[in-house]
């Protein structure tokens, strides 16, 4: 359990925070470049701030405070011109730097009008189709290059970008990452009712855990899991998978590679994608051709029109788990079991980090750009994720688990089973 005061401490997140102010010395993805392909302006609400993140049309980004200090109107309804961005209101222009450049209809114009009008402003790198944030203080850190943010994009290899606001605090988000054994319960055992119930073959998901096992590593934690029928030469137990200090968790297997990151939106929501790299077999090199040209990201949809958990999908599964908690959890009342050792790891790594951060020590994976490796590589399980092969569409099991509110993915479905087609019926 934790008492209220210490709940506080670890969920809260806005300025002047002790999590808040921890969160803020690392760089938060906030947006996807297709986003700003779509729309170069757009509002976001990141560790409780009001902002706008934006692409001007030399090419610069910007990420500001959403007010505008002239009569507080949405800079997130302004439009860019030149190197910088027009509020909609009365055309004042501020730089990606946040200094206010112009203000039209001030006669005669002043310098010091103009000083003191700036508006908040942030640093913004684009990395692996995401747009990241640095909102702490002082010069930025390095913004780490985890691999599968560097993997470029070929005839056999493309990425998929699921992203969604979850109303539920970003804490009880992570922990999940650290409780092996739902898997066998919510993606396993209940999975397979509801795949029942509609006519569809079972996951594999659903193994009994006989052992877990979590390793305080230098860039976060590593979980493995031993499940019934397994030697501890298997790579769920030999290799396992990473969670990355603070709050990105790595998962996947042959064929597909996915960070899972966890942005806090506030105290109540937090923005959440699925960042994926798919591999395909080279068979289908020429089947995946303009598949690249499609969005490489999309809003993921986890609930029905009447307002419930969609059952049949993981990423849903997962929502349901973390929102219905409520959307602070109280952890007062709960009761943790030896599954749970996990989340009692992670918790005493935070408590740590936030000490660090308090007292000005060095924080994990805040990195200095003079020492900072090129690629941080991460393990990775290797190991079969049901899609088979031979005959067999290897994107038909990605599709009915998660990515199907994407466009590349369906559209990679429908091309290789087109493909098979023939072969069936000959």
């Amino acid at each position: 359990m934790l008492r209220s005061d210490q709940n506080d401490r670890l969920t809260r997140v806005g300025p002047g925070t002790p999590m808040g102010d921890l969160l803020r010395r690392y760089w938060m993805p906030v947006a996807t470049g297709h986003d700003l392909a779509e729309s170069p302006v757009r509002r976001v609400r990141i560790l409780g701030e009001d902002l706008v993140v934006f692409r001007a049309e030399d090419g610069g980004l910007g990420l500001v405070g959403e007010r505008c200090p002239h009569r507080g109107a949405s800079l997130g309804y302004g439009f860019p011109d030149g190197d910088g961005l027009r509020c909609p209101y009365h055309g004042w222009k501020f730089s990606t730097g946040g200094e206010c450049l112009d203000q039209p209809n001030q006669i005669p114009p002043s310098d010091s009008l103009k000083r003191r009008s700036g508006v908040p402003a942030y640093p913004v790198q684009e990395m692996g189709g995401l747009l990241w944030a640095y909102l702490g203080p002082g010069d930025a850190p390095a913004l780490p290059r985890y691999d599968l943010f560097t993997w470029p994009e070929g005839p056999t290899r493309f990425r998929d970008i699921g992203y969604a606001v979850i109303p539920c605090n970003w804490l009880q988000i992570m922990e999940n990452s650290f409780d092996p054994t739902h898997v066998e319960w919510l993606h396993g055992r209940l999975f397979n009712y509801h795949l029942e119930r509609a006519g569809e073959p079972p996951t594999v998901l659903g193994g009994h855990h006989v052992k877990i096992a979590f390793d305080l590593v230098e860039y976060g934690i590593i979980k493995r899991r031993l499940r019934e029928g397994q030697s501890e030469d298997s790579e769920d137990w030999r290799t396992g998978h990473p969670a990355v200090f603070p709050n990105i968790l790595k998962v996947g297997g042959s064929g597909l590679s996915q960070f899972q990151i966890r942005v806090p939106v506030d105290d109540e929501n937090t923005l959440h994608f699925w960042y994926s790299t798919f591999e395909i077999p080279d068979a289908y090199a020429a089947t995946a051709e303009g598949v690249h040209e499609l969005p490489d990201s999309y809003q993921v949809r986890l609930t029905e029109p009447d307002g419930s958990f969609i059952m049949d999908t993981i990423d849903a599964q997962d929502a349901m788990a973390w929102v219905t908690q409520g959307v602070r959890t109280d952890r007062e009342d709960e009761h943790l079991s030896s599954s749970d050792q996990g989340i009692a790891l992670y918790r005493n790594l935070l408590r740590t980090q936030l000490a660090a951060a308090e007292s000005g020590g060095p924080l994990m994976n805040v990195l200095d750009p003079a020492t900072a490796p090129d690629v941080v590589e991460l393990p990775q399980e290797n190991k079969a994720l049901g899609v088979g092969g031979g005959e067999r569409n290897p994107f038909a099991e990605f599709l009915r688990l998660q990515s199907r509110d994407g466009r590349r993915i369906p559209e990679m479905v429908r091309r290789i089973d087109a493909a098979l087609r023939p072969r069936e019926t000959a």
